[in-house]
């Protein structure tokens, strides 16, 4: 077989693997907008649960999903850009390093529901904050926090190594060079993980199961200790909910057709983002 044939060969075989993938996934999200459509309504976003959840809205999981999202990445963000540079800029290149680096991409792949059971432990049990937003929060910036840490130490690696040595060459010190140099240039690709892990957060169900998710909760929080509804953890009870079948069950695709359009939404957001901080680093 000729090289031409063969690269034909593979280039067709990678389209039709990339063809398949793509008609999963538009099959998985028209099944479910095929099956919420015709319950996401106005009224089922800004109404308050019924019934059990078998009538109503589901509001309260909606805020109390934003609750925890903000609350996790205001604790991770700052946490992880500084952990990040620390680790790209002013760590010695040695076995301590490399072992920073093992340790966080292990955590990055330890399972969301080991996150949970440590939340419990610590912050709800040990701390004393009980199943609360704040647990909820803390617990998930642990699980989003080597995201964040990899994507700020990547983010940096890739920027020219000419800016550091021009900007070494002028006079200015280490700190100088990330915080006027550096930072600038790779803001975009450290925003964008930033943006996806608050689409990882919005989706995890298993560290909020023990650190703050309440089953039926039809009020708002006035708190950073009360417990909240969450779109996932909704989602999970009317999945399995034996009371009224068939009405949970039309309120489950609704709920999941929303968590989905939100992820969809944080996706875009991080395209769009990356692309307006590319062209104004470019400018400058």
């Amino acid at each position: 077989m000729s090289k031409k044939l063969m690269q034909a060969v593979m280039f067709t075989l990678f389209r039709l693997l990339s063809l398949m993938v793509v008609c999963i996934l538009f099959s998985i999200v028209g099944f479910i907008a095929y099956r919420g459509l015709a319950v996401l309504r106005p009224q089922f976003i800004t109404g308050l649960p019924e019934n059990g959840m078998t009538e109503g809205g589901i509001f309260p999981a909606i805020v109390g999903t934003l609750c925890l999202m903000t609350g996790s990445l205001l604790i991770a963000f700052p946490v992880g850009l500084l952990s990040g540079i620390y680790v790209s800029e002013f760590a010695p290149d040695n076995r301590l390093k490399r072992f920073i680096q093992i340790m966080t991409n292990s955590l990055a792949g330890t399972p969301s529901i080991i996150f949970g059971l440590f939340g419990m432990a610590l912050f709800v049990n040990q701390l004393g904050f009980g199943d609360s937003i704040l647990a909820g929060s803390l617990t998930l910036a642990i699980l989003v926090l080597p995201v964040i840490i990899r994507s700020t130490e990547e983010s940096l690696n890739a920027v020219n190594p000419a800016i550091r040595q021009a900007s070494y060459a002028l006079g200015a010190t280490r700190w100088q060079t990330v915080y006027r140099a550096l930072l600038p240039l790779a803001l975009p690709d450290i925003l964008s993980g930033l943006l996806v892990s608050f689409s990882r957060v919005s989706g995890e169900t298993a560290p909020i199961l023990f650190t703050v998710a309440a089953y039926y909760l039809p009020r708002m929080p006035s708190s950073v200790y009360d417990q909240v509804m969450a779109l996932p953890y909704h989602l999970y009870v009317l999945s399995t909910s034996g009371t009224d079948p068939e009405a949970t069950r039309s309120m489950a695709y609704g709920t999941a057709l929303l968590l989905i359009l939100i992820v969809l939404f944080f996706n875009v957001l991080t395209v769009l983002v990356r692309r307006l901080l590319s062209k104004y680093v470019n400018i400058k």
